[in-house]
């Protein structure tokens, strides 16, 4: 935290990015600014008001701006949704509508006209307890986001101490473990979709692309001549409504060398199935180029494939876990793995290691076998 030194008051950046402000009144007691601000300057002119209403002899402790203790939750998650920032970067708005329903829904009406003060760690495991306990992973993404709320508010001094102390109760155990799928039974579901979205299973299983990331690919983002998809931009869902931003993460924008086997079949569904424009969508929504595939259409069509192949349990997502085996069975190093899926972390990446650590075990037992038959 730094501190700004002034004439009057004091104003500090605090570790959530943010300012507070207070200043000491002409009978000695010591006065923050109910909330933070985003910018320095919203700070000074706060205390440039509290200085001038002291000269002017308009100062009354009795309507001093109100001290934290009087911040509601439901006020303070307001202000904090529309400043949240991670990495110095806006959170994305599938993620900040994803939060604004979990306020809205869960918290809210259990904090909402509450004082931050007054919530107690009795108040957060009785709310816990009888909440989403039938969608524990909801549960566990509502618990993490009000730990998260009154934990900036503590940075932010309006508290004193974060009374979300529930141990282990902001994860979740996966239920879903996946089986990555063979190249048999990739290649099985690719020829059972539909021609035009055959190259989509491409993308999710050898490329290891997101659903968003999929959808939003264009003409101009595959060079064959460099044997490259460079991918820059994800249609998500927000609001109700479909949009273009960026990838999940910073390292999401990334160049993917496509496997030289697989070149041709880009060149063919170029050639027939993408229009001509750079801007042309590779798999759009029927014969219009300019509109996005529906996830749902996909799926309706994904289905009928992976049952074609015997994996009814295959979901999407399963097909970029199941290439990013393939990639660390080929080899991949940890920091190669990261930069082909576009994580920001190593600990996502080091799942597939592991499993193809697995997988290794599988090839030499039938290694063996070979041995036997000989």
């Amino acid at each position: 935290m730094s501190a700004g030194k002034r004439s009057f008051g004091a104003i500090r950046k605090l570790p959530s990015e943010r300012y507070q402000a207070h200043y000491t009144t002409p009978t000695g007691a010591v006065v923050k600014a109910s909330g933070t601000f985003a910018a320095k300057i919203h700070a000074e002119a706060w205390l440039v008001d509290r200085r001038r209403e002291i000269d002017e002899n308009r100062w009354n402790p009795g309507a001093a701006e109100r001290t934290r203790e009087r911040v509601t939750f439901a006020d303070y998650a307001q202000t904090w949704l529309a400043g949240r920032q991670v990495g110095g970067r806006p959170i994305k708005a599938r993620t900040r509508a994803h939060y604004a329903g979990i306020i809205a829904r869960e918290l809210k009406p259990a904090f909402g006209p509450q004082l931050l003060t007054a919530i107690t760690p009795a108040d957060v495991r009785k709310w816990y307890a009888k909440t989403l306990v039938d969608k524990p992973t909801m549960r566990a993404h509502a618990y993490d986001l009000l730990r998260t709320i009154l934990s900036t508010a503590f940075e932010d001094e309006l508290v004193d101490a974060n009374p979300c102390r529930i141990r282990g109760a902001g994860s979740v155990r996966c239920v879903h473990k996946v089986t990555p799928a063979s190249i048999a039974e990739i290649e099985t579901i690719a020829a059972k979709m539909p021609v035009r979205l055959q190259l989509a299973v491409v993308c999710a299983s050898w490329l290891a692309m997101r659903l968003g990331e999929t959808l939003e690919l264009r003409r101009g983002d595959v060079d064959l001549d460099a044997g490259v998809v460079r991918i820059r931009r994800a249609v998500v869902r927000a609001g109700g409504t479909l949009q273009i931003d960026t990838p999940k993460t910073a390292a999401g924008v990334r160049d993917v060398a496509i496997p030289p086997h697989l070149v041709e079949r880009f060149r063919d569904h170029l050639a027939q199935h993408t229009g001509a424009a750079d801007d042309a969508l590779l798999f759009p929504s029927g014969a219009d180029s300019t509109r996005w595939l529906q996830a749902k259409a996909l799926y309706k069509d994904y289905r009928k494939a992976r049952a074609a192949a015997g994996r009814d349990d295959l979901r999407w997502h399963d097909l970029r876990h199941s290439g990013a085996v393939l990639a660390a069975t080929a080899g991949a190093t940890l920091a190669e793995l990261m930069a082909r899926l576009g994580h920001s972390t190593p600990q996502a990446a080091m799942r597939y290691q592991h499993a193809a650590e697995g997988r290794d075990r599988i090839v030499a037992a039938a290694m063996s076998k070979l041995a036997a038959a000989d």
